[in-house]
Parts: C-alpha cells; structure tokens; sequence
C-alpha cells in the first residue's frame, strides 16, 4: 500500500550534493520544520522526466517557492553523480534540490516503487510529485507510466495555494 494524506515518511538514509561533495541525508534532515515540495522521477535523462517534469519544476520554481514551498526535491533511483550531471545540464541552480534514493529504499517505504526490469532499468520509482509539511504528506499526486498530469509542477502549484 502506498503512503496516504497525513502519513509520515519512511525514515532512510538519502544523497544529496553538497559544495563539499556527497553527502548522506536522513529524510528528517530533508524535510523537518520545512514545507518541501518534492517530486519523483522514473530516471535522470529519460524522456519525459528530461523534457517535461523536470523542466516543469524549473520554469514553476518562483512561483512554487511564492506560494509557500520552502524547499523544493528531485528524488531519484539513480546515483547521485548521475543527478548532478543531470542538474548542471539543465541549470537547477541551487533552488532544486536533487536527492538520490540508490537503493530505493525510499520508493519502496513510500510504495511507490515499480519494476522497470522489462526496459533494463530495474527497480526505479513511480512518478509523483508530494507536498510536506513537517515530515507530514498533505497532498499526494502519483501519475500513471509515461504521464506527467497529477505531479506536475502546474498541479502542484494548484494545490499548493489552497492549502495556504
């Protein structure tokens, strides 16, 4: 079963980059006293996560952060190398935060894990986009494959500004 409105979130160890390199993150440390917006892709440089989702959530970042997200996440199974490549190649800047869940333990405490096996990928997660508040979920938008409508920025943004 995947996490519901009001849940806290699975407690794991994450990467993030730093100035100073790598870094491992508990998931309090990402989401604690904040209220974050995070969004999950399938993988850095697939498809639609490189032309649609990501892209969504750099053209929307202002606009986000105006309607009160404090912190905004890109969580992947990918490396966290692959996610910096990925950044500096569409210029995140320091305002999106990407997040490495390697081992998908994240994606598996969240239930939104799924099998890419049959496209050499394995284990990845499920695309979705979540607002935080405090560890909390409040909002929980999952897409069906190769959709990018409920965990869009633009929805995002929709549902961001009623819950303030």
């Amino acid at each position: 079963m995947s996490i519901q409105i009001g849940d806290s979130l699975p407690d794991v160890s994450l990467r993030i980059m730093t100035a100073s390199g790598d870094q491992s993150v508990a998931t309090d440390e990402l989401f604690a006293g904040f209220r974050v917006v995070a969004f999950a892709v399938p993988g850095a440089f697939t498809p639609s996560c490189s032309g649609i989702h990501l892209p969504s959530f750099i053209d929307r970042e202002q606009a986000l952060r105006a309607a009160g997200a404090e912190r905004i996440l890109c969580i992947a199974v990918n490396d966290i190398f692959v996610l910096q490549a990925w950044a500096d190649i569409h210029e995140t800047g320091d305002g999106i935060i990407m997040v490495s869940d390697g081992n998908a333990d994240f994606a598996r405490g969240m239930g939104l894990d799924q099998d890419a096996s049959g496209s050499g990928m394995g284990t990845r997660s499920r695309r979705y986009a979540m607002i935080v508040d405090n560890g909390i979920v409040s909002w929980l938008g999952v897409d069906q494959p190769r959709q990018v409508v409920e965990s869009g920025a633009d929805r995002v943004l929709e549902v961001l500004k009623t819950l303030n």
